[in-house]
């Protein structure tokens, strides 16, 4: 499997992007990003392509997500 490289021009055009790729994976499945974490995280949900692919976009999503919060606490 390739993975491909997106490039952004701000974090929050990336929380933005990550965020709609989620969404279509909590459509898909009917829970939210973070109870699925919890439940992979935990083991309780099987090594799927779809659920290792939600699983790193969730943790990039809430890397990004502290970035852009811990920028917002120096500017205010």
């Amino acid at each position: 499997m390739r993975k491909e490289r997106i490039e952004y021009d701000s974090p929050v055009d990336a929380l933005v992007a990550i965020a709609k790729r989620l969404s279509v994976y909590e459509g898909r499945y009917q829970m939210s990003s973070e109870e699925f974490f919890d439940k992979f995280s935990k083991g309780q949900s099987e090594d799927s392509e779809d659920f290792v692919e939600w699983a790193n976009g969730y943790q990039h999503y809430v890397a990004i997500r502290r970035e852009i919060e811990a920028h917002l606490q120096h500017v205010a």
